[in-house]
């Protein structure tokens, strides 16, 4: 890293600290010559002999495009609220000329980067919570219920799997009908989290509009119903006459429903505790 780019990395972290939090830029992989980072944000007082709730979030695209950008709002109210917030990026076809399956890669290898670095980051490896919009939520998804679709650089022996999720009009149904189908074929059998519902699921919360153009409501109350059925918890939150990411900052009225719904459900899980209360903003 040259000395520019230090200088700089040092200035947005003394400006996120006088704001509530503290960030860092962290290179979590590396594919030939792509190089995938993720976005950590601290809370402002981190107690060295505390390990803290993590949330990791995934932008939506369609597996095409987007930027980390999307769930920055999300990640620094987290950090604020007490947890280890992250924002990760992935490989998508308009960048990096890649598919789904890369797409999926990524967010396990993100994940157990994570946590099997969890000590130097202060977090509680029993207590990450994996979130993502669309597409994004689709890969959070994923990475608590697809067994395949993992990197062979990875440390297998460390686990890709989340201890909770928090979903945003999420892809969860790749089959025949569904969403991405034409790109997944017959791989959506071990790559569609509807299809691959499993026993020991996460609990999960999950954001919908009733006027989704791409994630049908009966699907939403179907993913709900299966996990209900394994004895998995699962929210599930419709939002009359919204349409698809809805949640996003920019339409701040739901934006601040999601989020507001987001950390009670964190609370319930025993992730946050009532206090700080953060102004939602």
């Amino acid at each position: 890293m040259n000395s520019k780019r230090i200088f700089a990395t040092v200035l947005i972290s003394l400006f996120a600290y006088s704001l509530g939090y503290s960030q860092e830029q962290v290179l979590y992989k590396q594919v030939d010559t792509t190089k995938l980072f993720m976005e950590i944000f601290y809370p402002e007082t981190i107690n060295a002999e505390k390990k803290y709730p993590a949330i990791v979030f995934f932008f939506g695209g369609g597996w095409n495009s987007g930027s980390i950008q999307q769930f920055e709002p999300h990640a620094k109210y987290f950090s604020q609220r007490g947890m280890i917030s992250i924002i990760a990026d992935y490989r998508v076809n308009t960048r990096h000329q890649t598919t789904p399956f890369e797409s999926l890669k990524d967010a396990k290898s993100a994940i157990r980067f994570i946590r099997e670095h969890a000590d130097k980051f202060h977090i509680d490896p029993s207590k990450i919570v994996a979130s993502g919009g669309s597409a994004g939520g689709h890969l959070a998804a994923a990475t608590a219920l697809i067994d395949d679709f993992n990197e062979s650089t990875d440390n297998m022996s460390i686990s890709s799997i989340p201890n909770a999720l928090v979903l945003f009009n999420p892809v969860i149904d790749n089959g025949p009908g569904g969403y991405g189908y034409e790109r997944i074929g017959d791989a959506y059998k071990s790559f569609s989290p509807l299809h691959n519902i499993k026993y020991g699921a996460p609990p999960a919360i999950l954001f919908l509009g009733t006027n989704d153009h791409l994630i049908p409501v009966e699907t939403a109350k179907y993913y709900q119903k299966v996990m209900e059925n394994i004895n998995s918890r699962c929210e599930l939150h419709l939002y009359e006459g919204q349409g698809h990411g809805f949640f996003n900052y920019r339409n701040f009225k739901y934006y601040k429903k999601t989020v507001s719904e987001t950390d009670e459900f964190l609370q319930s899980l025993g992730y946050l505790n009532k206090e700080p209360k953060i102004e939602i903003e």
